[in-house]
C-alpha cells in the first residue's frame, strides 16, 4: 500500500479539542468538489482509505516529512504517533535520556509533567484522530453504503477483511488510550455520526471490554496468521494484542487474566512463527525480511518520510565521532539527543559487573562507550551527549551492509509485535499462575538467549518475575515497553526500584503512584464538560 496515492477524503470531525480534518494528497487526479461520495468512485479507494489509516502510525501529514499536518496547532517535527508513544513509554522510565529540552520533555525525564504537558497532549490527539478515521472508513463501508454505491461483489469481499483490518487499528489506538490514560478518555464508534457533540467519558473497565470484544470478534475476520500482505494485520496481531491486553489486566481494571494471556500466546506461537536467527537483522533497513515480526509499523526513506520514532532512534543517536554513513546509512554525525541512563546499561550482564568491558551477550553489542561516562551526574536535559552510554540499536542499513534508500529518513519497520516478546509474555503468565509449564517456559526463555549468547552459555536453569523483567529490558530495550513493563511489576513509582534521575534527583527518589497513568490535556478537559481528570492531577 503507497500512502502517497490516496484519493482525497476530507472528513471534519467535531472531537474534543475541535475540528480535525484528514486530508490525503491526490496523485494526478483533480480534487475539485470531492466529497465522501465521489470519493469512492474508484473501488481502490477503500483500500487506498485504509493505507492512510495505517500511515498515521508512522507519517504526521500529506507531504512528508513536513507541511499539510493532521493535526492543527502542533509541529510535525515532534508529534508523530509512535516517536511520542516513545517518549511517555521509555523517557518516563529506567532507560532513555533525552539531552535536549523541547517542549515537554524535561518534565517526562523528571517524572515532573502536568496536564499542559505537550507530548502528552500530542499522543492523545494522534489518538483520537486515529479512531474518528476508522469510525468515518467503518461508516463508509456498511453493507448498504457499499450495495448503494454498486459496488462489485469481489470489491465488497475484500472491503469485509479491510473493515477488521481497521477496526483491530481502532483497538490498537484504543488499548494505547488505555495504558497511558487509564482508558479514561473520550469515547466514539462509528455510531456517533460526525458532528457539534461533546462524547462521553469512558473508563477502564468499559474501554478495557470494548477493546476485547472487538479483538475477539474480528479476530475470526481476519486474514490468517502470516497470510495478510506485509505491515497489514492478520489473525495473529489481534491475538498478540489480545494477549498483551491480559497480561496487563490486572493493573487496568484488577483482573488476574494470565490464563487468557497464555491461550493467545499459544494461538500465535502455534501459528508457525520462529525467532530470526540474526538479532541485530531485527532492526535493520530490510527488517522486513526477517522472521518473527508479527505485526510492524512500516517505514519507508522516500515513500513515508517523517521525523519520527525511526528517524530519532538512527539520528538521534549518533554525533559527530561516530562513521555515520558507513555504519549507520545515515548522512551526517547525527544530532547526538539520545543515550542511555545508568540502570538500563546495568540491566546487561556484563564480566565482573564493568560496563566497560564486553558482554557475551549479543544485545549489549549496541552500546557505544568510547568517550562517554555510564553516569549521568547532569539533568538529562541540557546535559553533554557524552554522559550516559550510547545505544546504538537501530541502524539503516541492509543486512548485506547497503544504505537504506534515503540517508536521513530510514526504512526501518518498527517491530511493534514480535515472537520473542509472545516467548516472554507466556513465561511471565505462567509464573504468575496462567497455566502453562516450566519446561515450555524456559525452553521460550532459552531460545532468546541462546540467540543472544550464540549458544547455550547464556542458558537458564530456573525463573522467576524479576528476572523476565531484566530479560525483557535486554530484549526489548527501546521498543517502548519499559513503562509499561515496570507499573506491571510494581516498580515504577514509590523506591521499590529507583534509577538515575527518577523524579528529579540524580541517584533517583520515590514518585506518586497517581504518575502510573497520565492526565488529559488541559485544553480537552476545558472544552469537553463530559470529562472528568484523572485522579492526581
Amino acid at each position: 500500500m503507497k500512502i502517497n496515492k490516496i484519493y482525497k477524503l476530507i472528513f471534519i470531525l467535531a472531537f474534543g479539542l475541535g475540528l480535525f480534518g484528514c486530508t490525503d494528497d491526490l496523485d494526478n487526479i483533480a480534487t475539485n468538489n470531492v466529497n465522501s461520495e465521489n470519493a469512492f468512485e474508484d473501488p481502490e479507494s477503500y483500500l487506498q482509505f485504509l493505507a492512510k489509516i495505517y500511515a498515521g502510525y508512522s507519517v504526521t501529514g500529506q507531504q512528508g516529512p513536513s507541511g499539510q499536518g493532521d493535526l492543527i496547532g502542533f509541529d510535525e517535527g515532534n508529534s508523530q504517533y509512535t516517536r511520542t508513544y516513545f517518549y511517555l513509554n521509555e523517557l518516563t522510565a529506567d532507560a532513555v535520556k533525552w539531552r535536549y529540552d523541547d517542549a515537554g520533555v524535561r518534565e517526562l525525564l523528571i517524572n515532573t509533567w502536568t496536564p499542559d504537558n505537550d507530548v502528552i497532549s500530542v499522543v492523545y490527539n494522534r489518538i483520537i484522530f486515529q479512531v474518528t478515521q476508522v469510525n468515518e472508513f467503518l461508516r463508509q463501508t456498511t453493507q448498504s453504503t457499499l450495495d448503494s454505491r454498486n459496488v462489485p461483489a469481489d470489491v465488497q469481499a475484500d472491503v469485509a477483511f479491510y473493515r477488521a483490518e481497521a477496526r483491530f487499528l481502532r483497538a490498537l489506538s484504543y488499548y494505547h488510550a488505555l495504558e497511558l490514560f487509564g482508558g479514561n478518555v473520550p469515547f466514539v464508534t462509528e455510531e456517533n455520526l460526525p458532528g457539534a457533540f461533546f462524547p462521553e467519558q469512558t473508563n477502564a473497565d468499559d474501554l478495557f471490554s470494548f477493546i476485547e470484544a472487538e479483538l475477539l470478534e474480528i479476530a475470526d475476520l481476519l486474514v490468517p496468521a502470516r497470510q495478510n500482505g506485509y505491515g497489514r494485520a492478520d489473525q495473529a496481531a489481534a491475538w498478540t494484542l489480545l494477549a498483551r491486553l491480559y497480561l496487563n489486566a490486572e493493573v487496568y481494571i484488577g483482573e488476574d487474566r494470565y490464563s487468557d494471556c497464555l491461550n493467545f500466546c499459544n494461538r500465535v506461537i502455534d501459528a508457525g512463527y520462529v525467532l530470526h536467527p540474526n538479532y541485530n537483522e531485527l532492526f535493520l533497513a530490510d527488517n522486513n525480511t526477517a522472521q518473527g515480526i508479527i505485526f510492524p509499523i512500516t517505514h519507508d526513506g522516500i515513500e513515508t518520510q517523517s521525523f519520527g520514532y525511526m528517524f530519532i532512534l538512527v539520528n538521534g543517536t549518533l554525533d559527530a565521532n561516530i562513521n555515520a554513513s558507513g555504519d549507520f546509512g545515515a548522512n551526517t554525525g547525527g544530532f547526538a539527543a539520545l543515550t542511555c541512563k545508568e540502570s538500563f546499561v546495568r540491566l546487561f550482564e556484563f564480566p565482573g559487573d564493568d560496563p566497560f568491558q564486553d558482554s557475551p551477550d549479543i544485545r549489549a553489542s549496541f552500546f557505544f562507550k568510547d568517550g562517554h561516562s555510564l553516569e549521568l551526574t547532569s539533568p538529562p536535559t541540557g546535559s553533554d551527549f557524552q554522559e550516559g552510554f550510547g545505544y546504538t540499536k537501530f541502524r539503516n542499513l541492509t543486512s548485506s551492509g547497503a544504505p537504506g534508500q534515503d540517508n536521513t529518513y530510514p526504512d526501518i519497520d518498527l517491530p511493534l509485535f514480535r515472537l520473542a516478546d509472545v516467548y516472554l509474555m507466556y513465561a511471565e503468565a505462567f509464573l504468575r499462575g496462567g497455566g502453562g509449564d516450566e519446561a515450555t517456559a524456559l525452553g521460550y526463555v532459552n531460545q532468546i538467549r541462546q540467540r543472544a549468547y550464540g549458544d547455550t552459555s547464556g542458558n537458564v536453569t530456573s525463573l522467576d518475575l524479576q528476572f523476565i523483567l531484566d530479560e525483557r529490558g535486554r530484549e526489548l530495550g527501546w521498543e517502548g515497553y519499559r513503562r509499561t513493563d515496570l507499573i506491571r511489576f510494581q516498580q515504577y513509582t514509590g523506591n521499590t526500584y529507583v534509577w538515575d534521575w527518577k523524579g528529579g534527583i540524580e541517584n533517583g527518589t520515590s514518585i506518586p503512584d497517581h504518575l502510573k497513568i497520565f492526565p488529559l490535556p488541559s485544553g480537552d478537559l476545558n472544552a469537553n464538560p463530559n470529562l472528568d481528570q484523572n485522579p492526581g492531577y
